[in-house]
């Protein structure tokens, strides 16, 4: 696809901040530690990325999804972990918000989160409700002007240092499944709440993921988000714009990958040669390629969809996410094998890209539940 003038200027000032901003060093430090880099979240924000796809009226850029996905894989070329403190507020948290909220919710929470002084993080899966998200067990009970939710999430990424929570709960518990789930924006400051310990990854370290318990929480009724036991339906749409996110997040991971091999094949002797020269380097390099180009047609072609309302873009968004993530890992391995025992070793940047590459088949939908979207979508 030949991007318009417009998007090429954007797909440069992105690649721009993220190789002048997210340092080797940076990057190194959030993988060893943990912990969370505050500091290059408000310098996204400043450059109006945190806000990227809220509309104009509530402070962000009104940003197209083609703009996004173009951001996220680009940061995500540099660093897949960086790319996620952009991702959030335009993706899982900031979505519902854009898309079920009244006026005077957008008014009261947008503008913070598109400014970076406010953050926002999606919680819907639960210690027994993942891919099952209709087994959600948290309960929103109405007492006057207030629901009482009750319940714990977990796996929640941005827990730690968020200040709101997209939170779902079950408000009719006679409807069975999915149904009578509804949507709630939950100050996480809110007497009740308890926010867990840090886990300890695989990758995607620089981004906290922990537990949140709710314990007889408090939340007025003026913060139910969309319609009451409508709230399954809603993140599932929420989920096809995260999955879309996913899908960049993929596919610069992935163009990194590729880089860094390129590179270290030219540099790299054996026998007298380069190991570019040998066929069974350039071939694994010409894979990635191939498959790196074929997960970017689908996505911005994707992104251009859902911009569209195309019926179809809710599976296409699903097939984006499935493909670019299982490429993803695919184009990691080989980018580690290309690299031999250099590649296992966390001085190479491929070793760490390796494990950050392994959560994008599970977060937001496994690559199982991309198969039955898209299988339920076309044998409907």
């Amino acid at each position: 696809m030949i991007l318009p003038e417009k998007y090429q200027l954007l797909r440069k000032n992105f690649r721009n901040f993220a190789e002048t901003e997210f340092t080797d060093e940076l990057q190194k430090k959030l993988d060893i530690e943990g912990g969370y880099e505050a500091e290059m979240y408000h310098k996204m924000a400043r450059y109006g990325f945190t806000g990227i796809k809220i509309p104009v009226e509530y402070g962000g850029q009104g940003g197209d999804s083609l703009a996004y996905v173009l951001m996220i894989e680009e940061f995500a070329r540099v660093c897949p972990v960086l790319a996620i403190y952009a991702n959030t507020p335009n993706s899982l948290g900031g979505g519902p918000l854009v898309m079920c909220g009244n006026e005077e919710q957008k008014k009261k929470y947008l503008p913070d989160i598109a400014s970076g002084k406010k953050h926002i993080v999606f919680a819907l899966t639960e210690p027994g409700a993942g891919s099952d998200a209709g087994g959600t067990l948290t309960t929103a009970v109405a007492d006057g002007d207030d629901f009482i939710l009750n319940g714990r999430k977990c796996f929640v990424s941005g827990a730690p240092i968020a200040d709101y929570a997209i939170i779902y709960a079950k408000t009719d518990p006679s409807a069975k499944g999915s149904r009578g789930i509804s949507m709630f924006i939950v100050d996480l400051k809110l007497p009740g709440v308890t926010i867990g310990k840090a886990e300890a990854k695989m990758g995607i370290n620089g981004y906290p993921t922990s537990d949140i318990t709710l314990d007889n929480v408090r939340v007025s009724k003026a913060d139910l988000l969309g319609p009451l036991n409508d709230g399954f339906r809603m993140a599932m749409k929420t989920l096809d714009g995260g999955r879309l996110g996913i899908s960049a997040q993929a596919l610069g991971l992935a163009q990194g990958c590729r880089e860094e091999a390129i590179r270290y094949a030219k540099e790299r002797k054996q026998f007298g040669k380069p190991i570019a020269a040998n066929q069974g380097v350039s071939f694994m390099i010409a894979d990635m390629a191939t498959e790196i180009e074929a997960a970017r047609e689908l996505i911005y072609q994707t992104a251009i969809a859902k911009d569209a309302n195309s019926p179809d873009s809710s599976m296409k968004c699903a097939m984006s996410k499935y493909f670019a993530s299982e490429m993803a890992n695919r184009v990691a391995y080989k980018a580690v094998q290309i690299f031999g025992g250099y590649g296992y070793i966390k001085d190479y940047k491929v070793e760490r890209f390796y494990r950050d590459a392994r959560i994008m088949s599970i977060y937001e939908g496994t690559s199982q539940i991309q198969q039955l979207v898209i299988a339920n979508t076309l044998l409907r």
